[in-house]
């Protein structure tokens, strides 16, 4: 399979007032062309996809015009998007069921049933090979905050946050393994401050994050 990774696109962002669609647009020109060109299987984009949580309807005109082209240009193309700290995962998740039917998997933020478990389905997104087979399983985890986490039964010298994160996460990993056959990968995708796989704080930090996981030969980490 060929899969193109890319984030933080941050459509709609000013640089001192002045607009910069047209970088953007000539960006996104690029990508599709590339993505063609490789007769890539998948694009994954891990987050950050507007600048604010309230884009201008420019950036979403651009976006939607960019899906458009590269779902007619790569019917078979499969598109894994998640929201970052910059994007609103409710205006994120709004259109997830009229582009899942395209294979465009928007997952703005993350969803619990009804007695508080996980929503493991709508995170575990399949793509597929030129043979139109499953190939391999995006564990699609977009940016967490506070209140998307569990933290029960902590112990005393745990932290809440990094806890909590690394609970949703080796939830996400187990629901995988457990769907995958034996010839298909996972793929973790998520949107968090890491460093060397640990947690980091920046000096302006928004959050503090945590990922702590097992890595397996089939896994690929994508942040």
């Amino acid at each position: 399979m060929k899969i193109i990774h890319t984030s933080d696109w941050h459509l709609g962002h000013q640089l001192h007032g002045y607009n910069r669609d047209y970088e953007h647009q000539a960006f996104l020109d690029w990508l599709a062309d590339e993505l063609e060109a490789q007769q890539a299987d998948a694009l994954l984009v891990a987050g950050d996809i507007f600048d604010t949580a309230n884009p201008p309807a420019s950036a979403w005109r651009m976006l939607y015009r960019f899906l458009a082209k590269v779902s007619k240009a790569l019917p078979n193309l499969d598109v894994v998007m998640i929201g970052g700290n910059h994007d609103s995962p409710s205006k994120l998740d709004a259109p997830h069921e009229l582009l899942k039917a395209f294979d465009l998997h928007m997952v703005g933020g993350i969803h619990r049933l009804e007695d508080g478990t996980l929503d493991v389905k709508r995170m575990l997104v399949p793509i597929t090979n030129k043979d139109k087979q499953t190939a391999a399983y995006v564990l699609a985890v977009p940016f967490l905050r506070s209140a998307d986490l569990r933290t029960d039964n902590l112990d005393e010298n745990d932290d809440r946050l990094i806890k909590g994160v690394e609970v949703l996460y080796s939830d996400m990993t187990q629901a995988a393994r457990e769907l995958l056959a034996p010839e298909q990968a996972m793929i973790g995708m998520g949107h968090a401050y890491m460093a060397s796989g640990n947690y980091l704080k920046c000096q302006n930090a928004e959050y503090l994050v945590v990922i702590s996981m097992r890595y397996q030969p089939q896994f690929l980490l994508m942040t």
